[in-house]
């Protein structure tokens, strides 16, 4: 039934409809798709002139320049979007990034998949997003429906190295692969990774100047970047303050209310830790909950360091010190690797070129320490 009619009831009158006379009001048609006549039409150009703007085709007669950029202001302003079937036949690039992420209900995954998307159109691309889940003959079909879609290139993000099949089809694929927050090596896939050890080692340093020696990890399963996370945190140790004490790491799944079942663990230890490290902010988030319940106070008696900086880190209770990467610029960087916009061999040490013994490149971002409440100077009588 159409909004704002209703059926006719007991004692109502059948409603009487004329029909609509010529000219009356009807209601708006759909919108169509704006076309490349669309645009020359506004332009004053010809089809064929606007064809080869839009779709960078090689030119035998040079386009002048003001007539390019009247074209592309039109296609901007028209809202013009490209038919990704129609551009794979002619052989164009379909302006489709296919991204593949390890979990989705990760808020990590949320700022990263949004950071992807808004790099991707400042370049006029869209996103045709997936989640691996952790069935590999879902994976697979994954990579499968990317392909179909023609997507010009397909982003991996987070570390997929509990998906061998998946590996294995997109090494195979006709379209370049890149890895985003891998955190470990993927032969023949380049990767932008953030650099796991800076960062833990910045996290090691500031508790130690605050005169913490007691200091715990509790980290996540060991994919990627966590491993690496776990491996920071002992070399940081061992180097700072000459061990890591027995019991003193956790590790736990990626929730909460995991952070919350290690620190309640760690304050069993004798002597108890003075500061945690989290390998993610999200169990930075339980171990606050953790210290809470069990009446430890953060941080005149325990101080707490996240990993990730996600947007609900800064609102904590109190606010969670962490380790913040940069990702619009990581984002960035792993599109301009899949699609090829940069031939650069030389970067700033940010986003440095890590050599692979002749394999895939690693492109690695350090983390940007981010003080807030939850560290403060220990107890020198229980530091």
């Amino acid at each position: 039934m159409a909004a704002g009619l209703r059926a006719a009831g007991p004692g109502d009158e059948a409603p009487i409809r004329a029909p609509l006379e010529a000219g009356a009001d009807r209601p708006p048609a759909r919108a169509r798709p704006v076309t490349m006549k669309d645009i020359a039409i506004a332009t004053g150009v010809s089809r064929s002139t606007v064809s080869r703007i839009l779709n960078d085709a090689p030119l035998t007669v040079p386009i002048a320049a003001e007539t390019r950029e009247r074209v592309l202001a039109a296609a901007r302003d028209l809202d013009y979007r490209p038919n990704p079937l129609a551009r794979a036949l002619r052989g164009a690039p379909t302006m489709l990034l296919g991204a593949i992420v390890r979990d989705i209900t990760d808020p990590f995954f949320a700022g990263a998949i949004e950071a992807v998307s808004v790099e991707a159109r400042k370049l006029g691309y869209n996103i045709v997003l997936g989640h691996a889940h952790a069935q590999a003959t879902e994976a697979h079909a994954l990579a499968t429906m990317l392909e179909a879609r023609q997507c010009d290139a397909i982003l991996l993000l987070g570390d997929m190295g509990n998906q061998p099949r998946l590996l294995d089809d997109l090494r195979d694929t006709h379209v370049p692969v890149v890895a985003l927050w891998q955190g470990s090596e993927l032969d023949l896939i380049p990767a932008v990774n953030v650099d796991n050890r800076s960062g833990i080692a910045a996290a090691i340093g500031h508790l130690v100047a605050l005169g913490h020696r007691r200091i715990a990890f509790v980290g996540g399963r060991l994919l990627g970047d966590i491993r690496e996370r776990q491996a920071a945190y002992a070399e940081a140790m061992i180097e700072l303050l000459g061990e890591v004490p027995q019991g003193y790491v956790q590790l736990v799944a990626n929730t909460p209310a995991d952070g919350e079942a290690a620190v309640r663990a760690l304050m069993r230890q004798s002597p108890r830790p003075t500061a945690i490290v989290a390998s993610t902010d999200v169990l930075a988030l339980g171990i606050l909950r953790g210290a809470l319940v069990t009446g430890v106070r953060v941080p005149a008696e325990l101080s707490v360091v996240g990993f990730d900086d996600i947007p609900m880190a800064a609102f904590t209770v109190p606010a969670l010190t962490t380790l913040r990467m940069p990702m619009a610029e990581m984002a960035a960087a792993a599109i301009e690797l899949a699609i090829g916009t940069t031939r650069r061999t030389d970067v700033e040490l940010s986003g440095a070129d890590v050599p692979r013994n002749g394999r895939a490149l690693v492109r690695l971002f350090r983390p940007e320490l981010v003080v807030r409440e939850s560290t403060y100077t220990a107890d020198p009588r229980g530091a």
